[in-house]
C-alpha cells in the first residue's frame, strides 16, 4: 500500500467523521459567531475581542482535529486493522505521518473557516499578521498531535471519546481559549506551562511588537 494511497484513505474517513464536523469546526464557529459577534467593541489582553476569541476558538477546534487522531489508531488496535497493516508494504512511519497530516490538514481547515468568520465581523490583520498567526497555531499544535497518538496507544475505545472531549475542552479552558481565567498571579503562572496557553495567544503574538511569543512559549512546545 503506497503512502499518498493510504493519505488520501485517511483524509476521507476524517471528512466523513461527523464528530469531526461538531467539535473541531461546527462547535467553535458556532460559540465565535455567537460570543465574538455580541461584542465586537470590547478589547481584552491589548486586544480586540473578536481576535483574542478567534483564536481561542481556533485553538480549541484545531486541537480536538489533531488530537482525534489518537480515535481511529485505538479503533484500528481494537478491531486487529493495525496486524493486518504489517503484512503490507506500508512503513509504520507512513502510518502515523498519515494520521497526523490528516489531523493537521482538518485543523488548517477549521482554522481558515474561523478565520473567514472572523473577517465577516471585523477582524482586521495584515496578510504578514494572518500568516504569524497561522504559524504559530500550526507549530502549537505539535504537543497535541503527539498526545493523540499517545492516547490512541493507552486508552480503549470506549474511552477514548470522553477523554479527548474532557481533555481538550479542559486545556482550551485553563489555557484562556473561553476568556482568560487569570491576569496575574500563582495561577496564570501555573497556567503559562501549558501549551495550550501559547496556542490561545497566538493572535495576541501575531500583532508582534512586544507581543510575539516568548522564550518560554518555545521552550513549552519543545518539552
Amino acid at each position: 500500500m503506497r503512502r499518498f494511497t493510504y493519505l488520501r484513505f485517511e483524509l476521507l474517513r476524517t471528512i466523513r467523521n461527523r464528530r469531526f464536523l461538531i467539535f473541531s469546526l461546527a462547535f467553535p464557529l458556532v460559540l465565535f459567531l455567537t460570543i465574538a459577534g455580541a461584542h465586537q467593541n470590547l478589547s481584552l489582553e491589548g486586544i480586540s475581542f473578536p481576535l483574542y476569541y478567534l483564536s481561542g476558538m481556533a485553538a480549541w477546534g484545531s486541537m480536538n482535529a489533531v488530537i482525534s487522531s489518537g480515535a481511529r489508531v485505538a479503533q484500528e488496535r481494537s478491531i486487529g486493522w493495525t496486524r493486518q497493516l504489517r503484512i503490507t508494504p506500508l512503513k509504520t512511519s507512513d502510518y502515523f505521518t498519515a494520521k497526523v497530516l490528516s489531523g493537521y490538514l482538518m485543523a488548517l481547515f477549521s482554522i481558515v473557516v474561523l478565520a473567514l468568520a472572523g473577517t465577516l465581523i471585523g477582524v482586521r490583520l495584515s496578510a504578514v499578521e494572518w500568516l504569524t498567526m497561522l504559524g504559530l497555531l500550526l507549530v502549537g499544535l505539535i504537543p497535541f498531535a503527539v498526545l493523540g497518538i499517545l492516547l490512541g496507544h493507552l486508552v480503549s475505545v470506549d474511552s477514548l471519546g470522553p477523554a479527548i472531549g474532557g481533555g481538550t475542552s479542559l486545556l482550551a479552558l485553563l489555557g484562556g481559549a473561553y476568556g482568560p481565567l487569570a491576569t496575574s498571579g500563582v495561577f496564570l503562572t501555573v497556567v503559562k506551562y501549558l501549551p495550550s496557553y501559547w496556542l490561545v495567544q497566538a493572535g495576541r503574538s501575531a500583532l508582534g511588537g512586544g507581543n510575539t511569543w516568548p522564550a518560554q512559549a518555545w521552550i513549552v512546545l519543545a518539552v
